[in-house]
């Protein structure tokens, strides 16, 4: 098997501090090219995104949390999608609230701002999708809302789903490096959430 990445991307840093976490080694591919993905890999991968899983017999896994559940299944220790139906449930609500409202108003604020994104402010290639002002209003109106329920979480949680560190932690801390590279540090008032972004920062798969 082979993992298609691109390191400053934060999709991609989330399934290598997953694997981090679980210690488990894969051969990678770096297929990014300054602000895009190399032609070669583009061609390869339809969907033209990263990161990609590509297995022995040729499947191809896109989509981090896909990924990450396929090594869940391989190797359940530790784990970090929950173990009892409440947990797997509970992680699962946490991780997609990360996603949806943090990660993906990060990539509304950066995408639709950023020079280099001009004309795709969506990850699509082969058309031209000019960048629209409006939703970067969106865009900080998600990450608000985003700082404001992850720091009433975690005022009463050590980690965001829990007592236990998970995916949900992952996706979490992926947006605040993807805020901080977009110049979106997490503001002053939410404490928890600086106290948490402190202790999974010093974790060693944070630096994967």
């Amino acid at each position: 098997m082979r993992l298609y990445e691109w390191k400053p991307a934060p999709n991609p840093r989330r399934v290598l501090i997953f694997l981090a976490e679980k210690g488990v080694t894969v051969p990678m591919e770096n297929v990014g090219q300054g602000f895009a993905l190399r032609p070669d890999y583009v061609q390869r991968y339809v969907p033209a995104t990263v990161p990609m899983l590509e297995l022995d017999d040729g499947t191809q896994i896109g989509e981090a949390m896909a990924i990450c559940r396929y090594f869940e299944a391989l190797y359940p220790e530790p784990p970090l999608m929950g173990t009892t139906a409440l947990e797997v449930a509970v992680v699962d609500m946490w991780e997609r609230r990360a996603y949806e409202l943090g990660l993906t108003g990060v990539a509304e604020i950066f995408r639709n701002t950023h020079p280099e994104f001009k004309d795709r402010s969506l990850p699509v290639y082969g058309a031209r999708l000019p960048q629209i002002p409006a939703l970067v209003e969106r865009g900080q109106w998600r990450l608000r809302r985003f700082y404001e329920l992850f720091d009433a979480q975690l005022g009463a949680n050590e980690f965001v789903a829990g007592k236990r560190y998970t995916v949900a932690d992952i996706t979490a801390l992926c947006t605040i490096g993807f805020a901080h590279f977009a110049k979106l540090d997490i503001p002053a008032e939410y404490t928890n959430f600086q106290r948490w972004y402190r202790d999974v920062s010093s974790r060693p798969s944070a630096a994967a």
